[in-house]
Order: C-alpha cells, then structure tokens, then sequence
C-alpha cells in the first residue's frame, strides 16, 4: 500500500475504524498565501514519507494537489518513517537545504515519539516554507461555520459538535482556556440555529456582583424601584450566552436551575412569575466540578458540552489562523517564514486572543521598518519541546511559574491601572499580572475611579473612539479606559453589524 491510497478524497472517512491516527503534514506558511492550510495527508502506519519540492501533493479539500513548488526547497527528499510505536524518524536531506524543527536548526537524525507528533512538530524548510508534522484523526471536509477556522482534527471535531447541536434547543455548554473562541463559538451556533434572525444577548457573569444579578437577569416589576427588563425578557424567542458561567453568584445559582427546568422565573419585586423561552449557552474557563458550584445546575447547563482546544494543541491551525486574523484586521504586512515558524512553535497562554494581539504588534513593527522578534510580541515566551536527536529521551517542556497570589485589598489603584494597561485592558491577563482572580478584579474594577464600566460609556463616546481607532477594539478600550472584553461585547449589542 502506498501512500496515494489514502488522499483527500480517500473513501477512508471513519479513521476511528481504522485504530491509529493518519500522519498529516500542514503548510503553515508558504510564499504563496493561498497554499496556506492544504496538506498532504499519510496512511495510518508504517508509511514513508520523502518530502521535496516535487512530492508529495499538497490540497484543500476538494482542490487540486500540488507540491510545495518553491525552489528554496531541496530537490533531495527530507525522510520521515513511522515506525510500529507511531514514532516519526527523520532523516535529513543530502542537500544545502537549512532544516528547522521548533525554531532550531536540525542536524542529523532526529526522532518524534508519537506524543511529540501529537503535540505538533513545525518544520521549517529552506527558511521559506513551514510545516506542521501531526496527527489526523478524521479527513478534512468543507465545512465553514462562522468565525471558527483550521484545518486540523480539533476543530473539526468543534464545528462538527457545533452544526449538530445549532438546531436544537438543547443548553450548551462551552468549556476552555481564556482565548480559545467560546464567545465565537457561542455566536456560531446561535447564526446557525432556528433562531438566526432574533438577537444574541451576551453578559459576562464575572462583572455581575450578587446586588446586580438579579436584577440584571430577571429585570425589575413596575413600582419596585425603576422598573427594567431583565436578561432573560430580552433574550425571550432568542439566545441567551452567560459568559463565565462559574462566578455566578451562590445565591443566583439555584434561580438560574429554576429557568433551565421551566422556564419561569420571577423578576425582582413582582407578584408572579415570567416565562422566558430563551436557549441558554455558557461558557467557563473553570472547573465547574467542585463543591463551589451548583451540581445540579451543572447537570441541566450540560446538556451539550463542546470542549475548545487550547491552540497550542493546534499548532496545524496556526497559519489558517494567522491568514484570517490579518485579514479581518486589515493588516497587508507580510511575515517572515521565520516569525511564523516561532509563533507556530510557541505555546500560546493566552490562545487565540493572544495570537491576534501580536500580530497587531507585528504589524506595527514590521510597518517601521524592523523585524520583529518572538521576544518583542509575547511578554513572557515559555520554552517549547525540542524534537530530541534518537534515541536521546524525550524531555518534557519547561513551564512558566505562575504570579505570586496577593490579596485584592492589598492592590493599590495604580497598580491596578498599571496592570490593565500593559495587558492590552484584558481582564485575564492582568488578573494573572496581579496574582488575584479574574472575579476579585472584576471587583476592583467597580470601585476604581480611573477606569469605566462599558455599559455606562455613551453610544456616541464609543463610536466616535472606534472610528479614530480604526475599529480595533484594544486601542479603543484603552482610550476609554474600560476593559476590552466588556466593550466588544457592547459594541456588538449597539452595532450588531
């Protein structure tokens, strides 16, 4: 069998039949923007591999392959074999050709355990194009959801899991490490869903302290205080996204049970009951398992669980992602092969989010004149792991030591200030700057006489910065001094186009 047997149209759809993953090479980036994203997909064991720049074929689904093509590419095949315990061994070319794994330069024989592969290994060629050596446990197909890319298996799996529970009106639940798209997610399946041409109402539950919840969820009858409509009337027929479900209020927890179960619930003041038909999707970036959350409450919020993969997870994904966060951006700088070959190889903390706020700074430096570095665009880069020359053992990556933990008392407003300016008026990465947590700020934020709450910003204050910000969301939050997350989210209540 060789490895033509199993192509893109390949009737091998079900590779969980098959007992082993297909190894899968990714061009992360090429000089030709548009090959970004095909790949050249392997057989399931025991395959080998001679990459050159005529062979294999690279492809989107459902195009025309064609090889790598560019003649900083050796004419030599660069080997890679898989052997019976799914590790890669590879042999370099007998050729000139420059050679990196992870950012270093390989010499000799090198070999990838099969976790190593999983992990990603990014290669780059003649310092021109790079690639991603990984695993692939379904074969890639057309299947384009809003705002959600990659070309790798994790998300498929999501926008897979994410067409298939749009239409009904099941409760979802989003889990996932800050920056992987939840919100992005949420938004997808509510574009996808019977109810498409209603509204999506968005709150993030972490900047509802326990006096504002109820209020702010169930509004407020006529005659008791100013009467207002709550969350839930406003999401009526429509969508409903609680973000960080899991700084709910104790005492909002057994309400919000209430509303999944029926679908009454009581707004502050009033003699009786309202009923919402609001589907309900939340997301956390905790673990919702504890004692210090509503079990009960978890149960019914799960209905359906989709699991965003942190990107570093991705690493296959990163040149699709990095073509589309420019283009949304409206950045035309071009990168160099070797920036994305370092950004591939990093470990992204702060996801996706993380990744677009660098290539802003990319931009920006590369606009200058000067080429950016790694060191330059990421405040705090973690080591990654090296593919080790066989059969040296593999060594476990190093990791970051997390901030010191201080008590929010001890916080001056300076120092909180300081904190939110340097992280981009990004509330997770300045509550990790400041050791506290992401809620302990949120609290912070309320009482601080410097920084404003979006909500309360007039309409024509944040138009009139978006506009003299270019619609960039994190300059604009730090013009007007409020957090970055809050305002994208008014922004899009106020503007939905």
């Amino acid at each position: 069998m060789t490895n033509t047997d199993f192509t893109l149209t390949s009737p091998l759809g079900d590779l969980a039949s098959a007992g082993k993953p297909l190894l899968a090479l990714t061009i992360v980036w090429h000089p030709e923007r548009a090959r970004v994203g095909e790949q050249f997909i392997g057989a399931t064991g025991g395959d080998i591999v001679e990459l050159n720049r005529f062979a294999p074929a690279f492809m989107h689904p459902g195009g025309s392959g064609l090889p790598l093509g560019h003649g900083g590419v050796s004419r030599q095949p660069l080997r890679l074999a898989r052997d019976e315990h799914d590790g890669v061994a590879m042999t370099l070319p007998a050729s000139a050709m420059v050679v990196e794994v992870n950012g270093q330069v390989a010499t000799g024989s090198l070999y990838f355990s099969a976790a190593e592969v999983a992990s990603g290994q990014v290669l780059s060629l003649g310092r021109a194009v790079v690639l991603c050596l990984h695993w692939m446990t379904r074969l890639p197909t057309l299947d384009a959801v809003p705002g959600l890319h990659g070309v790798g298996s994790a998300g498929l799996s999501v926008r897979e899991q994410i067409r298939m529970v749009a239409r009904t009106s099941l409760p979802v639940l989003l889990l996932g490490e800050t920056g992987t798209g939840k919100e992005i997610a949420a938004r997808a399946i509510h574009a996808l869903s019977d109810r498409a041409e209603a509204p999506l109402v968005a709150v993030n539950m972490a900047a509802l302290g326990e006096p504002l919840a109820a209020t702010s969820l169930f509004g407020v009858a006529e005659g008791a205080q100013a009467s207002r409509e709550g969350l839930f009337a406003q999401a009526d027929g429509a969508t409903l996204f609680l973000d960080e479900i899991g700084s709910t209020p104790a005492a909002m927890q057994p309400m919000l049970l209430r509303v999944l179960e029926g679908g009454d619930y009581r707004p502050v003041g009033a003699a009786r009951d309202r009923h919402s038909s609001a589907r309900l999707i939340a997301a956390s970036d905790q673990d919702l398992d504890g004692a210090a959350f509503n079990q009960a409450l978890l149960h019914r919020l799960a209905g359906f669980v989709i699991r965003m993969p942190p990107l570093r997870a991705r690493r296959e994904d990163i040149g699709v992602l990095i073509v589309e966060l420019l283009r949304e951006q409206g950045i035309e700088a071009a990168l160099p092969a070797a920036l994305v070959a370092e950004l591939a190889s990093y470990d992204w903390p702060g996801n996706v989010r993380q990744l677009a706020h660098v290539l802003q700074r990319a931009a920006l430096i590369l606009n200058s004149g000067a080429t950016p570095t790694l060191a330059q665009l990421v405040r705090s880069p973690r080591p990654q792991m090296q593919a080790q020359p066989a059969p040296a053992p593999t060594q476990a990556p190093a990791t970051e030591a997390p901030a010191a933990r201080r008590r929010p008392s001890a916080l001056s407003d300076g120092e909180v200030l300081e904190a939110m300016t340097a992280n981009d008026w990004n509330i997770q990465a300045a509550a990790g700057a400041l050791g506290i947590s992401r809620p302990s700020l949120y609290k912070l934020l309320e009482d601080h006489p410097d920084i404003r709450r979006a909500e309360t910003i007039p309409e024509d204050d944040i138009a009139r910065a978006m506009s003299q910000c270019a619609g960039d969301v994190e300059r604009c939050a730090a013009l007007l001094r409020t957090p970055a997350e809050a305002l994208r989210r008014r922004w899009r209540l106020l503007r939905p186009d």
